[in-house]
């Protein structure tokens, strides 16, 4: 279990990551990435999926042809978690190679 971010580290966390934005209408965060082709969207997917496996901490995403629209909350706390802020780091991670 997490707990739920708030104040100044919700400030901060969010502030150390590059091009996530806040839901609208939650309390989440959301990025799109487009790729070249459907492979290389679907292999950036599947290295996320190994490392949210390992984490227990699954995102809600989308997958269309090149692009992968995704969303990081946590459902057992009903919000933002270091689990997210760390999802999010590796995802821009892995996107950057």
């Amino acid at each position: 279990m997490s707990d739920l971010l708030k104040n100044h580290r919700r400030r901060d966390a969010l502030a150390a990551l590059s091009g996530w934005r806040v839901q609208s209408g939650r309390d989440a965060i959301a990025k799109s990435f487009t790729f070249k082709d459907f492979n290389a969207a679907f292999a950036f997917m599947t290295r996320i999926a190994l490392k949210a496996e390992a984490m227990n901490h699954h995102p809600e995403w989308s997958n269309v042809y090149n692009r992968v629209d995704i969303v990081l909350t946590s459902h057992d706390v009903s919000g933002l978690s270091e689990r997210d802020i760390a999802l999010a780091g590796f995802i821009d991670g892995i996107a950057a190679d």
